[in-house]
């Protein structure tokens, strides 16, 4: 008996040393764990990884610039503008003679730059308007949230594209379009996580203790409610590439000499009849990897971030 308690006591010894040896994790460290073992999540970030990169470094390879016209092609058979390596149309031409690769590769980075960018101001714009709202209360959250009302009722594509037509089609002003709506989403879900946030006890530390509002709201929430705004924001950009890619398919959006993939899909949809399905399926096939990468990694993110699901 004596000596089976000796051996557990030196058993439960061992035990205790070998902890000082565990080291915590951190939220994010735990989530990155959880999320690279998303198969489908991290094959997607690899995938828009590399469209990124082939958009900035394929220029450098590309034969022809992006308004270069190949004459010699020009007004040939439509199966002399398929892609072909040895005259240096690795996408092929299209239906002006101009090299496809390096105008899909210009369409990507504008597509992208959208997104990125229209997501970015929804974020920035949504989080603080709603953790203001939220944080806030009373009186001034009702009079904030009801003007998110009343501008989520005006058609978001009616406004766009009155813009576009009124003030010029161009990209600094479908930045403003996309954006001037794009952020309502964001405040309401914002706002309705820092109604459950501001009442807990370290925010009730920081107001005992005489921090600002302000600082409270920017410190306190903010950081609290990364994990779903960089979910939402992984959703966002994708809609904004939708949108983009719409408007310019409409012909409303980005005007010659630069284009995009909506504008690219455009033109491709225009002359696929004469058998150029090359135009049509290269940069469509861009698009869809880019929103389906997008919406894996969200769905990757959402589930590394959320606690229940542990």
């Amino acid at each position: 008996m004596i000596v089976a308690n000796r051996d557990k006591i030196q058993k439960l010894a061992e035990n205790l040393a070998d902890m000082d040896d565990i080291k915590g994790r951190s939220l994010w460290t735990d989530a990155r764990k959880r999320f690279l073992k998303n198969k489908a999540a991290t094959a997607s970030v690899v995938a828009l990884l590399l469209i990124v990169l082939i958009s900035f470094i394929g220029p450098f390879f590309a034969v022809w610039t992006n308004q270069q016209i190949d004459w010699d092609i020009l007004g040939s058979a439509a199966e002399l503008g398929a892609p072909n390596f040895v005259n240096g149309h690795y996408f092929g031409v299209d239906d002006s003679g101009r090299d496809l690769f390096s105008r899909v590769l210009q369409g990507t980075r504008i597509s992208l730059m959208v997104g990125v960018i229209g997501a970015g101001i929804a974020v920035i714009v949504g989080t603080l308007y709603g953790a203001t709202a939220g944080y806030v209360g009373g009186r001034t959250d009702q009079i904030m949230m009801r003007i998110v009302d009343i501008l989520m009722s005006i058609p978001y594509m009616f406004v766009i594209i009155l813009l576009l037509v009124v003030f010029g089609k161009s990209i600094s002003m479908l930045f403003v379009g996309i954006g001037l709506l794009s952020w309502l989403d964001m405040s309401r879900i914002v706002r309705g996580q820092t109604l459950s946030l501001k009442n807990k006890e370290f925010v009730e530390a920081a107001q005992a203790t005489g921090v600002s509002d302000f600082k409270i709201i920017t410190r306190h929430i903010i950081p609290n409610l990364l994990g779903i705004v960089a979910v939402y924001a992984t959703l966002l950009v994708p809609a904004m590439i939708l949108t983009e890619s719409f408007i310019s398919f409409l012909g409303l959006g980005v005007q010659e000499p630069q284009t995009s993939w909506g504008a690219l899909i455009n033109q491709g949809a225009g002359t696929i009849q004469y058998g150029t399905e090359w135009q049509l399926l290269i940069p469509l096939m861009f698009f869809v990897v880019t929103l389906f990468s997008f919406f894996f990694i969200g769905d990757g993110l959402r589930d590394a971030l959320d606690p229940k699901d542990r």
